[in-house]
This record gives structure tokens, sequence and C-alpha cells, in this order.
């Protein structure tokens, strides 16, 4: 029996064990929404297609899997875009489905018409512009392996209306052929080896791990290694939870608001293992400056990344996790025949550098948020949690103040930089993990960019819990122009027209919640925590608390201003 194109495409999501899909439907998608009527998978309507982006995006982060959003044709299309290039900077697994005009009309500036393949072509590891409905079940397969496999990606298929509705023969592919696609899976034996003699011989060592650890699911591996060479970790934002941040040997995060340690251990290190990582600027600071005494081992999937931005002394391009395995063996034999530098002096020097600078406010009368991190913290710490951040102030406190002991519970935009991330991060996530209690750790600037997607996480009855540092401004930018524009503030000041968010939470049918002293900040949460159903905390806090320590734009990172008790 032929069936539709349209039909073909909800079948081959069902194969690909697709059981959730984000998306708002409109005219060059309803063959589509009709045929998801006698689906078993769950489409979560949305409010804003950004937010069905970004949702499948954090699914995608908290399960594993990859995540499926779904838009009609032009503004539909457009409005995922900046969810599109937020999962391809952080190298996340999405496939997004677009509706398109009908094949005739492409290209007549047709209503409702967007060139959505070449909109989307440099934020997309992969797109395709469906021509015949015989493609559908090849070219599905095809895009759930490209974004799931190698360096994980967006791929975008962009479907006209009539070929949704044409009639074909389906049958799914049991295998594919692409030869132009071979991601790499091995490390090279003799790198590996060469690698693990230099490990063992240097006397000044750090891990340097990234977002691909958690890709990879290698972060047992790395914990081993870890502990089998008794080498310090510092991890950056993306990969806060591939090593247990409460571990003696963690640095936490580092870069450019990273702990001091940490970033003073990579500066003096002679030797970096860096694992699944990019060298992001944020990072590095000042390149020409970044661990100048340093050799580097650089493990990563994507050959692109090695030497991009720091030059790899020993280059291994392959997954983290088929590649920690055979480095460990290798460590071990040499570890047998004793030949291991002796790391006393450098592990004394780190641990002074901990006891030294350890990150720190004062909290006084009016409520810190670095204290709100350390408060939700403190309840959640025992029990399964997913943190997800908006951007700018509140995320950098949250990276610094919540200590993330497992992969997949920290989501936040990294590379892009998203402000509105945080709201749809989390309802993602608790579709992802249901189990789990989901927090959003917010600004006021970055949920107003999004609140109306409290109406999706109501309607589905989501116990996510949204934490927003309410300080009246936009906390980052902020932040620069106090320190590097002599408090020339400048468009920054929400406190005149910011809505009331508990009544705004109320109105969409969420529970609101205020914390206006710093005793009331336990009593809130432990309040939102017993509550069923989403929750919306407004803490408002000292205005111009600043996020320290920082490494100055430009500046090496082993030089920072802040942060220090006086």
């Amino acid at each position: 029996m032929k069936i539709t194109g349209a039909q073909a495409i909800v079948k081959s999501l069902e194969k690909e064990g697709v059981e959730i899909i984000f998306g708002y439907p409109g005219g060059a998608t309803l063959p589509i929404y009709d045929a998801l009527l006698d689906s078993k998978m769950r489409h979560i309507l949305v409010r804003h297609e950004q937010c069905a982006a970004h949702a499948a995006d954090s699914y995608a982060r908290a399960t594993g899997k990859v995540g499926v959003c779904m838009a009609t044709s032009g503004p539909g299309a457009t409005n995922l875009v900046t969810g599109i290039a937020n999962a391809y900077m952080d190298s996340i697994p999405v496939v997004a489905i677009t509706g398109q005009v009908p094949t005739p009309v492409i290209g007549t500036d047709a209503f409702q018409e967007a060139d959505t393949t070449g909109i989307t072509l440099p934020i997309v590891k992969h797109n395709y512009l469906l021509k015949d409905a015989g493609d559908i079940p090849t070219m599905f397969k095809e895009a759930f392996h490209i974004a799931s496999t190698g360096r994980p990606g967006p791929v975008l298929i962009d479907v006209p209306k009539d070929v949704s509705q044409a009639l074909i023969d389906y049958k799914y592919p049991e295998s594919l052929s692409l030869p132009g696609y071979k991601p790499t899976y091995r490390g090279h034996a003799k790198q590996i080896k060469q690698a693990a003699k230099a490990i063992v011989e240097s006397k000044k060592p750090v891990i340097y791990a990234g977002g691909g650890v958690i890709s990879s699911g290698a972060s047992k591996e790395l914990k081993a290694l870890a502990e089998l060479t008794q080498i310090y970790v510092t991890t950056t934002l993306l990969g806060k939870g591939a090593f247990p941040e409460t571990h003696s040997l963690s640095l936490g995060m580092l870069g450019m608001h990273g702990t001091r340690y940490a970033n003073y251990a990579i500066n003096e290190s002679d030797f970096i293992v860096a694992i699944g990582a990019r060298f992001d600027d944020r990072v590095t600071g000042k390149l020409s400056e970044f661990a100048k005494g340093a050799r580097i081992i650089h493990i990563d999937i994507d050959p692109a990344e090695i030497s991009k931005s720091v030059f790899a002394h020993i280059p291994i391009v392959g997954d983290a996790k088929n590649v920690l395995q055979p480095l460990m063996e290798a460590i071990k034999k040499l570890q047998e025949k004793k030949e291991i530098a002796d790391r006393k002096s450098w592990n004394a020097q780190i641990e002074e550098w901990k006891r030294k600078h350890p990150l720190s406010y004062r909290q006084g009368d009016v409520i810190k948020p670095e204290y709100v991190v350390e408060q939700i913290y403190e309840l959640t710490k025992d029990r399964e949690t997913v943190i997800t951040t908006g951007v700018g102030q509140n995320q950098m406190w949250a990276a610094q103040y919540y200590k993330m002991t497992k992969p997949r519970t920290f989501i936040s935009s990294g590379g892009l930089g998203t402000m509105g991330f945080g709201l749809p991060a989390a309802i993602g996530a608790q579709f992802g993990r249901p189990d789990a209690l989901v927090f959003d750790i917010d600004g006021d600037g970055s949920f107003q960019m999004v609140s109306q997607d409290l109406a999706t996480a109501v309607y589905n009855k989501l116990p996510i819990n949204v934490a927003i540092m309410n300080n009246g401004y936009l906390g980052m930018v902020r932040q620069w122009q106090e320190l590097f524009y002599k408090r020339r503030y400048c468009q920054v000041d929400l406190a005149v027209g910011t809505p009331d968010f508990v009544k705004l939470a109320e109105a969409y049918g969420a529970k609101g919640l205020r914390a206006c002293h710093p005793d009331e900040v336990r009593p809130v949460l432990e309040q939102a925590i017993a509550t069923d159903g989403p929750v919306v905390i407004d803490f408002l806090v000292e205005r111009e608390e600043n996020v320290f320590p920082m490494v100055v734009p430009g500046a090496p990172i082993s030089q920072m201003i802040g942060g220090e008790e006086e």
C-alpha cells in the first residue's frame, strides 16, 4: 500500500526511536501534522519556534539521544535558526524538520517562502532540500546518522508541501553507505603510546576536559585516567559534569570566569592533556600567552580542531572513550617499570593555590546571587538534578557555585551564548529526564526573551523550577560597562518595565514565589521543590554584583581581577 510523504516522515521518525518532537505547526507542515495524529510519538507545542530548537537541543544533552524539532516554512523556519546555531556551536545532535512552499513555486517569493537550506548552511552539520518523496526513508536515516556520529551536530531537512503529499512505496533502509563520511573513532596506536610516555614523564601536567568527553560517554574513563596518574582536572563550561567537581583532583572550570587555581595551573603546567575540547577564546585568553611552557596532547574526534587555535605536539584523532582506554593501558605498563616523574612539588603548589584562592563572596543584608546558587546546590546535591541556565552573569554564577558530579546534568549555551536558552532548555531536559529535579538558573533579561513558554510548562504540568537572579539589569553587559567603560551605563537598565515575575507566573497558571532577604532564600527553594508543577522564583539580588574572578579581555588567563578577599 502506498503512503504519503508525510506518513513516510512520521514512520521514519518512529524507526529512529523518536519519542518526542518539539514544534509549532503551519500551512507548509499541515500534511505532517495530520500524519502525526496516527502516531504514538508525542508532539510538544511550544509558543515560539526558537524554544522548540532549544528544547530539542537540551533534550539531546540530557539524554544522549537525537533531539527533534519542527517548524513551518518562512518565519517558522527562520525562528529556528538561533536554536540550530546554538546546537551547532556546542556540537549537539538535533534533527530539524522545516516545511517549505510547494516545489513549483520555490524561488518565486511565494507566501511564507525562505531559502531555508541556504540560510542554515553555515550552522548545520548537513542539510537537505527534499525534492522526491521516494528519498524520504534514506534521507531521514542519513540525517540521524550524521547528526549523532563523529562530532555531533544539527541536521536540517526542508520538506516542500507537495512532496509531503505525494504517494510512495515505503521501505526503510537497514544500512547506509556514505563514502565521504567516515569519522575516525580509534586513535593511532603509535600516537597513543607516545602520549602515554609523555604523560608519565611530565612533571607539571594538567588534564583539560571539554564537552566532547560527555558526548562520547567517556566520563568514567576520564575519572579513571585522573586517578591512575594523579593528575588534576579542569573542565570547560560544557565539560562540567565530565569529572566530579567534588573530587580532590578537580580544579573546577577554567577560563574567563574560571577558578584562579585552574587558570594558574594551566598557565604554569609543562604538559596539557586536552580531551574533547577546542581551546575556545574564553578558555585561552590571550592566545600567544596561553600555557607557553606546555607541550600539548589534543584528543578530539574532529580533525579540524587539532592545532586550529593551539598547536598540538601530540595529536590524536579519535573518540575520547576509545582513545582513553588504550592510553591508560599504555600508562599502566610504563608505571610498572617505574617510569614516572616526581610530581610532589607540583601537586603541593596546586593545593596551595586552592587554599589561597577559593571562590568567595560576602553575604550581607541583600541577597547575593552566589548564595542563591549555593543554596540550590545544598538542597539538590543528593538527588538526581539537572541544571539549565540562561546566559550572562546567572550562567557564570551557576557554573562557579554549583558543583556537578555527573555528566549530562549541566545544560548551558556555550559557544553561541544564547540568551533565553534556560527556560526551553529546562522544558527539554524535564521531558528527557522526567524523574529528575530540573532547575533553570536564569537572569531577568534572559527569562523575558522566552517567558511565553511558561505556557508550555504549565500545559504539560512540568515540575521545572525557574530561579531568576533579578538584578534589574542586563547584568553581564552592565558589568563590562562598569569595568571597561567607566560606568557609562547605556541601555542595560531593566528595572522599569520588567513585569512582576510572581504575577506573570500566576497569569500562566504556574506558581510564583519571591525572596527579598537572605533569610527567605532557603524557605522559598524548599517550597518550590515541594510544589507539583512549574514554579518561578523571583530572587531580588544585589543589583551591581559582579562575576569574579574575571580575566580582562585580551589578557592572559593568569591575569585575573576580583574574587579575592580583601
